[in-house]
């Protein structure tokens, strides 16, 4: 069926999908802006397969108006054990199951629960934070998202929220720019995914200094991978010259920021200011909590952090959390880690990576 072809008012169907894009890409182009989410479910494995593969999402839509309940062919189905409670919504992980019937008609009954999911409880499910929250909902077009279909407002809303963005100030980064995070971030697979991206996507050359004072800075992966990339891993010493090559980079791997101890970071901000290292990327755990990454912000704009790149995000459930880095923080983004590999897993649009995750279709 295609959305030109008649459909009876009030009918409705249930997909079976495995993610989420692939339920509002089903539903735009099966049966147009007419649609109506009714309820997103989550369908549980069955036996040993539920222990390796993620569940299929189960999406009931109503095409048109609804009929009177003498006509509701959804109603007169006998009544079948309830659904399983409801996961978040479009806001789920994609599913890497094999594809079933992209859509057939509904063969469940409607229950209480199964009433229309507003914007809003998504964006919750998704974790945007409260703040954030009041944020969108102080938007003038915040009331007409509600009243839309829900892959509809879900498009809309991803447009007002990158016009918010595009206000902010992004900075490039400067050639001298040093890499800072607490111990365990992943600081170092991020600078090393920095510099694969430098050489082999940009094209560019330069150097990359060790720093550890009196604090170990481990890093065996970075001695090698310089190598591989055709460039001495320096160790600093008040002797190294901190010069920039022409046209080239000068990053540092710095030793890891006390969260607790903030005395303890003064040498670290000292040889920052006394090298001129105008760019200071600070290197962010997204699996941490709220509390903890503000900690960890705090710490990084105590020594002057001027861009923002979050790790482990490919372990990440709920990547609303971090719109509010985005969007109102004075950080600029740089980018997100998404897996481990040294020379691969970053995305440099993080505000659309963020949205593909949280407003699929945005």
């Amino acid at each position: 069926m295609s959305a030109n072809e008649t459909v009876p008012p009030g009918s409705v169907y249930r997909l079976v999908v495995r993610s989420a894009e692939e339920a509002v890409q089903t539903i735009r182009e099966r049966f147009g802006a007419e649609a109506k989410v009714l309820s997103v479910q989550q369908q549980a494995g069955q036996g040993l397969s539920s222990l390796f593969s993620r569940p299929k999402l189960e999406v009931v839509v109503q095409v048109g108006a609804a009929p009177s309940p003498a006509e509701d062919p959804v109603a007169a189905l006998p009544q079948e054990e309830p659904p399983p409670e409801a996961v978040p919504g479009v806001l789920a992980t994609p599913a890497a199951l094999p594809r079933s019937h992209p859509y057939e008609p509904a063969a469940v009954p409607r229950h209480p629960g199964m009433g229309s999911i507003s914007l809003s409880d998504l964006l919750r499910r998704a974790h945007f934070s409260e703040t954030m929250m009041s944020r969108l909902g102080g938007l003038p077009s915040m009331a007409q998202h509600e009243s839309r279909p829900l892959h509809v407002a879900l498009s809309d809303l991803g447009r007002d929220i990158r016009r918010l963005a595009s206000g902010r100030r992004l900075s490039p980064l400067p050639a001298r720019t040093a890499f800072l995070g607490s111990c365990g971030v992943g600081r170092t697979t991020a600078l090393c995914k920095w510099l694969a991206a430098e050489v082999f996507s940009r094209n560019r050359s330069g150097r990359v200094l060790k720093v550890e004072f009196d604090q170990p800075n481990p890093a065996p992966d970075l001695d090698v991978f310089c190598e591989a990339l055709g460039m001495t891993l320096e160790h600093y010493s008040p002797e190294v010259d901190l010069g920039v090559p022409d046209g080239g980079f000068l990053y540092a791997d710095m030793p890891g920021l006390a969260l607790n101890r903030p005395e303890a970071n003064r040498t670290l901000g000292k040889f920052l200011d006394a090298g001129h290292f105008d760019g200071r990327v600070l290197v962010l755990h997204a699996l941490y909590d709220h509390a903890a990454l503000r900690a960890a912000y705090a710490a990084g704009r105590e020594l002057g952090a001027t861009h923002l790149v979050f790790t482990h995000c490919d372990e990440l459930a709920h990547w609303g959390k971090l719109m509010d880095y985005l969007i109102d923080g004075e950080l600029t983004p740089l980018f997100l880690a998404t897996g481990p590999s040294l020379s691969g897993d970053c995305l440099e649009d993080t505000l659309g990576a963020v949205l593909s995750k949280t407003l699929p279709g945005a």
